[in-house]
């Protein structure tokens, strides 16, 4: 199942630890976003918040990629499944 009941894509600082998200829009400027893409998290990339709350441990790719608080807060994304 794509996306959880329709809820609106929300800041990946916000995914609950070990939970699994599609990135759906990165917000920021250009250079931000470009950045961002570069490192994995391109629209519709699978991620995966693995722990934390001001710096944000994530896996993308089979890759952990530690991220600001304020970084993660411009990566919108949806959650997969409901764990």
């Amino acid at each position: 199942m794509l996306g959880s009941r329709n809820i609106p894509p929300f800041p990946l600082c916000q995914l609950p630890a070990h939970a699994t998200g599609r990135v759906c829009e990165l917000k920021g400027d250009s250079e931000f976003c470009q950045r961002v893409r570069e490192m994995g998290f391109g629209e519709s990339t699978f991620v995966t918040k693995v722990a934390g709350t001001r710096t944000i441990l994530c896996q993308v790719n089979g890759t952990r990629i530690a991220l600001s608080h304020r970084a993660a807060s411009q990566i919108l994304v949806e959650r997969i499944g409901t764990r």
